[in-house]
């Protein structure tokens, strides 16, 4: 029993420190491509037990600049851009009445952004939450283990090494003329056996 116990306790704990990490603002996917277009959606949930979000600010990343920038439409939400000369520097969500996310609902509020930066492993996307009371999260802070209030972080990885392109070509190719000489000899077949049948006839 004092081992049921103690698994039970540990359990406990385990859920009570992942479940305050599950409810941060979040970017998703976590990952994207260097050099792609990415579809991303910002994740908020409500952590208030007694008001509601009803507006999201997001600020594109400070270390690399997006060429381009398209939102999705949020049924309820209005949504206005910021832009810094021709590019987008804020993003800003906010909810008409009955549109808030309550507590205990989240809600995800989609862009669609590229090319993502080369020579740069993650970029933030600082967020402003603000709910019904006033009370406004900043979740800005560097996305570090211990971190109270992380900015949604987008990791980036290097595209795919274009220099295994030709040997699938070059497998490509060898398989092809496989086919077309296998082609060849059933045709040289069939002309012989159609000449055998024609002589064994005249016989």
């Amino acid at each position: 029993m004092k081992k049921v116990a103690t698994i039970l306790l540990a359990a406990i704990g385990v859920l009570a420190i992942a479940t305050p990490a599950a409810a941060h603002v979040t970017v998703n996917p976590g990952q994207a491509t260097q050099g792609s277009y990415a579809r991303l959606a910002f994740r908020v949930p409500t952590e208030s037990d007694t008001a509601s979000t009803t507006k999201l600010e997001v600020q594109m990343p400070e270390n690399a600049a997006l060429e381009s920038v398209s939102t999705q439409p949020v049924p309820g939400w209005t949504i206005a851009v910021t832009k810094n000369g021709d590019k987008v520097s804020v993003i800003t969500w906010t909810a008409s009445a009955g549109a808030a996310i309550k507590p205990g609902e989240f809600q995800e509020f989609a862009i669609s952004a590229g090319p993502m930066p080369t020579g740069v492993d993650q970029v933030l996307f600082k967020a402003l939450q603000t709910y019904s009371d006033g009370t406004v999260v900043r979740w800005i802070d560097p996305p570090k283990e211990g971190a109270e209030h992380p900015a949604p972080a987008l990791n980036l990885v290097p595209a795919a090494s274009p220099s295994s392109v030709p040997l699938a070509d070059n497998n490509t190719g060898t398989n092809n003329g496989l086919a077309w000489a296998g082609l060849g000899v059933g045709i040289v077949a069939l002309i012989l056996a159609g000449l055998a049948l024609v002589r064994s006839r005249r016989s």
